[in-house]
């Protein structure tokens, strides 16, 4: 497994997200993943499953300590005593002493944001969390995060997929020594249609998702989390590693960008970067 080293901690470049995967199935989707050899599992307060996630951890055979673990504190909770309450409770239902990474899930202007990453910082500093970062980030809020602030974030996590051009935010969290996790990778299920993406799988023997994914972990310092139910597409997704994309390639899966975004949260998205 390739991984983004960052902050000289080692990410697992592909992880497994769990959005939108609930009961007994993310239970199994999480093992499952966790047997096929994924080390990165990422889920959040408000995917309501961090309970399910966890069982299938402490279940799995894994170490606990093997696991990259990323968890987020839900926008409505961002003050500082709601967002200490809503890590803590991550942590019981999740049944582990520590996440490895912490994270604002969206902004929320109502709430200051230098209290909230103290909160952070104070949770980290107990022990309750690795690394903390944030989600759906635009560079302004990056910067006002690290330099207005003095926030030592790992990770910016936001909608990153060959249709979505994220090169100011990639150049930010670049230049701040931070990492980029990709999640809705696959443009949720448009990858799949694409006729530029299937021409390039039937050139490496692989399929369009495969061809999307490894095109973003080819980009230092990206890691990617897709979501997948059954054995064959979690099989499928790790399977990306015994490949390489030619600069041509690469450059014309970059170039289907049309700026098409997926996730939109009113009231708690960022005025988001355009290029």
């Amino acid at each position: 497994m390739e991984a983004v080293t960052v902050k000289g901690t080692r990410v697992p470049a592909l992880g497994f997200g769990t959005w939108q995967l609930g009961g007994r199935s993310c239970t199994e989707a999480v093992r499952l993943a966790l047997e096929l050899g994924c080390r990165h599992i990422d889920t959040a307060a408000i995917y309501d499953n961090e309970t399910e996630v966890g069982e299938a951890i402490r279940t799995s055979g894994v170490a606990r300590e093997a696991v990259f673990l990323t968890t987020k504190v839900p926008p409505g909770e961002l003050a500082a005593a709601a967002a200490k309450r809503s890590a803590e409770a991550s942590l019981k239902r999740l049944k582990t002493p520590y996440v490895d990474l912490l994270l604002i899930h969206w902004p929320n202007p109502a709430v200051p944001l230098g209290e909230t990453l103290e909160a952070l910082a104070a949770l980290k500093a107990a022990g309750k969390t690795r690394h903390i970062g944030v989600s759906n980030f635009s560079v302004a809020l990056l910067r006002a995060a690290v330099e207005r602030h003095g926030a030592d974030l790992l990770c910016n996590q936001v909608e990153y997929h060959p249709f979505l051009a994220q090169q100011a935010v990639l150049a930010e969290v670049r230049r701040l020594g931070m990492m980029l996790t990709a999640y809705a990778p696959l443009a949720r299920g448009r990858v799949e249609k694409d006729a530029t993406l299937a021409a390039l799988g039937r050139k490496y023997g692989k399929s369009a998702a495969q061809i999307a994914l490894r095109w973003l972990i080819e980009q230092p310092g990206v890691s990617v989390i897709p979501k997948a139910a059954s054995r064959a597409h979690i099989a499928a997704n790790l399977a990306i590693f015994d490949f390489s994309l030619s600069p041509e390639d690469h450059a014309a899966v970059g170039a289907l960008g049309d700026g098409r975004r997926l996730v939109d949260w009113p009231g708690y998205s960022p005025s988001w970067d355009r290029a």
